[in-house]
């Protein structure tokens, strides 16, 4: 018995949605993090500060970190604004590092820029 193409293209449909939230949430949370903290100090080559977190890559001897920060909302309510850091400035960067051993990725807690701490994550941050 042949299946009708309206279901064939709702299957086809919600295979392409499962997908796509799948790879969209495979760095959110916490669970792709290493135990423990991590610190990286280097120089910002980027910074994005939008949805659905916003970023910071960092230039340490050559090699370049992505940052995640928390969300745009909570990344501000820390203090951390879009015009807080510019290209070049040298940061330190508290936080949990991917799991993924060859991947330079990890996700801020406190992120220090021009003298000034923000923690980005409070609760999480050490005292």
């Amino acid at each position: 018995m042949p299946i009708p193409r309206r279901m064939l293209l709702a299957t086809a449909l919600a295979g392409l949605i499962g997908l796509s939230v799948g790879t969209a949430s495979a760095h959110h949370g916490w669970a792709w993090t290493e135990d423990g903290f991590f610190e990286l100090t280097g120089t910002i080559s980027a910074i994005y500060f939008g949805n659905p977190h916003p970023t910071l890559d960092v230039d340490v001897e050559g090699e370049i970190w992505r940052v995640d920060l928390a969300t745009p909302s909570a990344t501000a309510r820390a203090g951390f604004m879009e015009d807080t850091a510019t290209v070049g400035d040298e940061v330190i960067v508290l936080g949990n590092r991917s799991r993924e051993e060859t991947e330079r990725h990890m996700k801020a807690v406190r992120v220090t820029v021009n003298g000034q701490s923000y923690d980005v994550y409070p609760g999480r941050a050490p005292g």
